[in-house]
């Protein structure tokens, strides 16, 4: 059985920074690419990033320059450091294994 567990939301104000976490378990994760959604109240689900077996990472653009995305295939995690959280960064984030698997979702709200 597929699990992708997400971890590490909560409230920050502008500016700041916070880590997300998908721990997988039920997959060879080393042979998944992953990514990380996002959906914002009223809007629909968008890719975040995404990064392949070999590490190639891929960004949308609104947040290039200020999130990455990184794995740990000993630990079946990958990761989202997120910096310069902007109020519009406020969304559930879903982490996904491409193969029809999703997490249940970290809530990130961005607000003073």
């Amino acid at each position: 059985q597929v699990q992708l567990v997400e971890s590490g939301g909560g409230l920050v104000q502008p500016g700041r920074s916070l880590r997300l976490s998908c721990a997988a378990s039920g997959i060879i994760f080393s042979t998944n690419p992953m990514g990380w959604y996002r959906q914002a109240p009223g809007k629909e689900r968008e890719l975040v990033a995404s990064i392949t077996i070999v590490g190639r990472t891929n960004y949308a653009d609104s947040v290039k320059g200020r999130f990455a995305i990184s794995r740990d295939n000993a630990k079946n995690t990958v990761y989202l450091q997120m910096n310069g959280l902007k109020p519009e960064d406020t969304a559930v984030y879903y982490c996904t294994d491409f193969g029809g698997h999703w997490g249940k979702g970290t809530l990130v709200t961005v607000s003073s």
